[in-house]
């Protein structure tokens, strides 16, 4: 079921798409991503991951339920420092179609989103905004994924302080957010799900 989002819970589970074998951290660009480390949970900042077929079932509880949840106000009171060095705002989305993406350069499912994230991210430009959080590496790493991620605005959260505001614990996670604040859909998200929702979003 829908669940909501809030700074104060930040130790609750968003759970994982992919993961690597070591401890997540700025150091976990190490990490190669191989498939057999896909499988895998790796913590996020302020929190512990879960496998993904866990997160692909709560995906679907999230998406499928008539109930109504909503961002906490203050979930949106957050700077960040974007790609291109300047600052974000989160207070500049609040009431706007949003998905946000939680993902880390090693993260080999992350990689794998990226053709979906950015032709979704296209194809709705104007209608719903796209803000990617790049997180559980070091700066330089997070920026040089960023670049081949067009139409996206990234977030470059080395500390994981978004990830924190929004109690995300891992990697590939999905905030789906309709322009009145409810959350449509929370955890991991394959393709179909992904631009179902999206579709549904800019409708």
């Amino acid at each position: 079921m829908r669940r909501i989002l809030t700074p104060l819970i930040a130790g609750a589970l968003f759970l994982a798409g992919c993961a690597a074998g070591t401890t997540a951290g700025p150091e976990a660009g190490d990490d190669t991503g191989s498939s057999a480390d896909a499988g895998a949970a790796t913590d996020a900042p302020g929190g512990t991951g879960a496998d993904q077929d866990g997160a692909d079932q709560e995906t679907g509880d999230a998406a499928g339920s008539g109930a109504e949840t909503r961002v906490d106000a203050t979930a949106w009171d957050f700077s960040a420092e974007t790609l291109e060095g300047g600052t974000f705002e989160g207070a500049s989305v609040a009431g706007t179609p949003t998905v946000l993406w939680f993902w880390a350069p090693w993260c080999p499912t992350c990689r794998a989103q990226i053709p979906t994230v950015t032709g979704l991210a296209e194809e709705h430009d104007g209608e719903v905004e796209f803000i990617g959080a790049g997180g559980l590496a070091s700066d330089a790493e997070i920026r040089e994924l960023a670049e081949e991620i067009p139409h996206v605005t990234h977030l470059i959260d080395v500390d994981g302080v978004v990830w924190q505001k929004f109690g995300v614990t891992a990697q590939s996670t999905f905030a789906v957010i309709d322009e009145n604040g409810e959350i449509v859909a929370d955890g991991y998200l394959d393709d179909g799900a992904l631009e179902d929702l999206v579709a549904d979003l800019a409708g």
